[in-house]
Parts: C-alpha cells; sequence; structure tokens
C-alpha cells in the first residue's frame, strides 16, 4: 500500500503526529522542486514554401542560421508560439495550421530545455515584414544547398522534416 499523500489519505485514528508527519514530508517535496532546474519550452518552425525552400533566420545574438523559433509565453499554445515566431522574425503567413514534428531535450547550461518543432508546408512571405531588432538576416534556401552556417541541429531537423532522416530526441 502506498504512503498517504494527503491528509485525507490517513486512516481515521491518526494522530496529530501523524498528520504533522506528513505535511513536512510534502512541504520537503514541495521545496526540492523549487531548488530544481525549471523545465522551458520552445519552438522552433520547419517552415517550406511551394517550392520547397526552407525559411532560416540568423539572429544579432546568437552565431550561425536557424529555423525561426523562440519560448513559449504564458497562457499561449507551442503551436501558437510557432506560429507567431513565424510572423515575427520572418513575416510569414503559414497555409494551415503547423504540425508537431517531434518534442527535443535540449540541455543548455544547467537548464532542461525542451524544444517543440513544427513543420509549414506552402508558407509564404508578406513583402516587408517580420525581422525587427534581433534578426539580421532571413530568407528562404534550398535544403539541399543552405548557407554557410547552418548549424548542426537545424540540418538535423530540416533532414527529419523531409523525411531523410529519423526523428531524433535530442537537439
Amino acid at each position: 500500500m502506498p504512503p498517504p499523500e494527503r491528509d485525507r489519505d490517513l486512516p481515521p485514528a491518526a494522530g496529530p503526529l501523524a498528520r504533522l508527519h506528513l505535511w513536512a514530508g510534502n512541504a520537503l517535496i514541495r521545496a526540492a522542486g523549487l531548488v530544481r532546474a525549471p523545465v522551458t519550452l520552445g519552438v522552433r518552425l520547419v517552415a517550406l514554401d511551394a517550392a520547397g525552400r526552407v525559411f532560416l533566420v540568423r539572429h544579432g545574438y546568437l552565431p550561425g542560421w536557424h529555423l525561426p523559433g523562440g519560448g513559449v509565453e504564458g497562457g499561449e499554445s507551442a503551436r501558437e508560439a510557432a506560429t507567431r515566431e513565424a510572423r515575427e522574425e520572418g513575416g510569414l503567413v503559414l497555409a494551415g495550421p503547423p504540425v508537431l514534428l517531434g518534442l527535443y531535450f535540449h540541455r543548455t547550461t544547467g537548464r532542461n530545455d525542451h524544444v517543440a518543432v513544427f513543420v509549414a508546408r506552402d508558407v509564404r512571405r508578406e513583402a516587408d515584414a517580420g525581422g525587427g531588432l534581433e534578426i539580421r538576416a532571413a530568407g528562404f534556401f534550398d535544403p539541399a544547398a543552405p548557407p554557410e552556417g547552418v548549424t548542426a541541429a537545424t540540418r538535423a531537423r530540416i533532414a527529419e522534416a523531409l523525411g531523410t532522416a529519423p526523428v531524433g530526441d535530442r537537439w
């Protein structure tokens, strides 16, 4: 029989000491959760235009070329975040809702980060839209001949989206 998790799980004859022990144990478990690294969730989008080219961005704060993406904001689904980031970083208009490719564990400095990668096809870019201050360059590229500096993780996600590599689970 598992140990009691709540006060109401204790037998009716349990005394105040048993209730105090249960409360203290649960308080320690909750406190331990506060000192663990938080789990974060980000998104990336493999955005393909009608010609099969993939959209990539180069940030001002991060080396290399990447898929557009960012963090999931409070009250927002991962799919909504991917759509928002595509619009913000590239002025992209999606033909329909993006489809989840996979959820990847991405260990960063002392963090427990996960990235949801979505795929959208028949994406188009609005003229003179997107970018903002964080984006230094952006555009559609042939997946077989991407620009110099595309990160290994970006190459892997593109290959997975195109079906030329199995979908992994680590960034």
